[in-house]
């Protein structure tokens, strides 16, 4: 469930009174997603994506909203397929509906894949590449407050209870944290990224891209923590096996528009590491706070522990199918 707020046609209407738009034919809460509530809004020629952004531990901070939605505009006006905000008459991009933050963006066609094939992973891989270009020349910056200074802050208030997941888990997290604290690189080339670029948040037609969706964790950060991301995110099936010929398709679809320098390839298996902890700490806090009355199941972090094994024991890229 992801409709956390009613909106129907007669509440819907003096918000959207405040655009310069055809009138309401029709109107559909979307059930993906586990942050905000969203609505397909369907006009005679048009259709949009309604989003109000909600109030909870785990939602979208308001005052990062403007970066989002301008971050969307610029993607969109250098050509990146992805939703593009709608000005109100006024210019604004944000306004309120059901005493909620509330925006309205572009539709697009398409739909993500829950079973990547080794084209979707290659066309992904370029897709990312050019969200990287894309977003060079964007001038507000946003911290990644999902990045490694909040990983150890979330231990702490795991650590107690980490090994009701699995035994030896709080041990394991502590030695990993170490090293990776230790040998993360902060030199590499930086910019715009996504950082949550899972199969659900690409959609494809016919194998190819259409769009990129759910920039709500885009950041500053290290270009090629973006790909490691993805690595964890596209390359693993679902018994947790890795599958390189995935992971080669991927980072061939990559730098066939950003070739990535010698420094991206020669970290790339501490920043997979690192894309794995982030998760698996996300994930485990989420399963030892979860109220009483959540109305999402969390997921299982145990999936991110099996990857952060898997990254620990690579030696360099080429165990990623990319040689340097």
């Amino acid at each position: 469930m992801a409709v956390f707020t009613h909106v129907d046609q007669q509440s819907l209407a003096p918000f959207w009174a405040q655009y310069p738009l055809e009138p309401v034919t029709d109107l559909k809460g979307i059930q993906a997603g586990v942050q905000n509530t969203n609505y397909l809004v369907s006009t005679q020629d048009m259709k949009y994506i309604l989003t109000l952004y909600e109030d909870t531990q785990t939602g979208v901070d308001p005052k990062d909203l403007p970066f989002f939605l301008g971050l969307l505009e610029h993607l969109s006006g250098q050509g990146l397929a992805c939703p593009s905000p709608i000005h109100q008459t006024n210019g604004s991009l944000l306004s309120q509906l059901s005493g909620r933050p509330a925006a309205l963006v572009s539709f697009l066609n398409g739909r993500g894949t829950v079973t990547p094939k080794p084209l979707h992973c290659r066309n992904a891989g370029a897709a990312l590449a050019q969200m990287h270009l894309a977003g060079a020349e964007f001038s507000m910056q946003r911290e990644n407050t999902q990045g490694l200074q909040n990983w150890r802050h979330l231990f702490q208030a795991c650590q107690t209870n980490a090994d009701e997941v699995t035994p030896g888990l709080a041990s394991l997290i502590d030695s990993e944290l170490a090293r990776l604290e230790a040998h993360w690189p902060n030199d590499l080339p930086r910019g715009i990224i996504h950082a949550d670029l899972f199969p659900d948040n690409v959609f494809f037609e016919n194998g190819e891209v259409s769009g990129l969706i759910d920039f709500y964790f885009a950041c500053n950060d290290a270009l090629a923590y973006d790909l490691a991301i993805m690595l964890n995110a596209w390359c693993f099936e679902a018994d947790v096996n890795f599958n390189i010929t995935k992971a080669r398709a991927l980072l061939a679809g990559y730098q066939s528009v950003r070739p990535m320098s010698s420094a991206e390839i020669e970290a790339l298996p501490i920043l997979a590491a690192g894309a794995s902890m982030r998760f698996l700490m996300s994930r485990l806090y989420d399963w030892l706070n979860q109220p009483e009355d959540a109305l999402l199941v969390p997921k299982n972090p145990v999936e991110y522990l099996r990857r952060l094994r898997f990254h620990r024991h690579v030696k360099s890229a080429a165990d990623y199918g990319l040689e340097s």
